[in-house]
């Protein structure tokens, strides 16, 4: 069992262009975005999080619960559920503005014990900022690592939630010793301000970095850089691409039994270039159409 913990919101995505445009609803958030992608590539998974009684927040269990997702984790409260308005770029790429408070996501606590034969817990984007919810997140990612689970990071960072970035930066470097695997975006890094080598220095052992359509690297602790390139596809938006490509990794390290620092160690060359072109195949087909729309395991066979 893979547990994503964080976040489900809900974006509203522009159908057109100028200010006026219509706004189209759409199930979203990092981990619930990962969440589903897992669940449909046929991974056993559960997601951890706290979400509204409302309309959305019913439509969003819909969504977990058609993917195949364990929902038994989740926590449920009153409060509204968070809203994330979306810009598209002409290159296809999302930025987003955000709609966050007194909702129900923030509420989060931290659960007494994770569902019964978790293997690794996921973690990552806006839940990791938002109190008081971002320190039950915290607590519960440092607990499992220290009970030996394996633990994935996706920061996804959104500046425009992050009051104080310095602040944020050594938060950040203080999770690492409880990451087993550190994916993140170009931008991401470039934010944070650190390097790969640096981050396994603090605790991964293993940092990809995903680069939009040039592809991605992973970087282990022997030294290694292991390349793939993007795969060429007619983008539509970037909308979920990244968290495809966090739950395509879990994915394929669960097929292959490495859910584990030193089975993670352990992968060769070969083994880390069908894991990362896995990945980006997974991604392109997202980035093939409108929103979060991560593929099924039938869609991205191989490797």
């Amino acid at each position: 069992m893979i547990v994503v913990a964080g976040e489900a919101l809900i974006d509203l995505v522009p159908r057109g262009s100028g200010p006026l445009v219509d706004l189209r609803p759409a199930r979203g958030g990092g981990p619930y975005n990962t969440a589903v992608a897992l669940g449909r590539l046929g991974s056993p998974t559960a997601f951890c999080s706290r979400v509204s009684y409302d309309v959305y927040g019913e439509a969003l269990l819909t969504g977990l619960r058609e993917a195949g997702v364990d929902v038994t984790s989740v926590q449920r409260g009153p409060e509204p559920t968070t809203l994330a308005l979306a810009s598209i770029g002409e290159d296809g790429s999302a930025r987003y503005s955000f709609y966050v408070e007194g909702s129900a996501d923030r509420l989060f606590e931290a659960p007494a014990r994770l569902p019964a034969g978790t293997r690794a817990v996921s973690f990552g984007t806006c839940s990791l900022v938002l109190e008081p919810g971002a320190s039950a997140y915290e607590e519960l990612l440092h607990g499992a690592a220290a009970r030996g689970v394996f633990t994935a990071l996706d920061p996804n960072i959104r500046p425009g939630l992050i009051p104080d970035p310095a602040a944020h930066r050594a938060r950040f470097k203080s999770w690492l010793p409880s990451v087993s695997l550190l994916k993140l975006s170009e931008e991401d890094a470039e934010w944070l301000g650190g390097t790969p080598e640096q981050w396994l220095a603090c605790g991964p052992a293993a940092v990809v970095v995903t680069r939009g359509g040039e592809g991605l690297t992973a970087y282990t602790r022997d030294g290694a850089e292991h390349r793939v390139p993007g795969e060429k596809v007619d983008v539509v938006d970037t909308i979920g691409a990244g968290d495809t490509v966090n739950a395509a990794l879990l994915h394929g390290l669960s097929a292959r039994d490495a859910l584990s620092v030193a089975s993670l160690a352990a992968l060769t060359a070969e083994d880390w270039g069908g894991l990362l072109r896995f990945a980006a195949r997974a991604a392109a087909v997202t980035c093939s159409r409108a929103g979060a729309e991560p593929p099924y395991a039938s869609e991205v066979d191989g490797d």
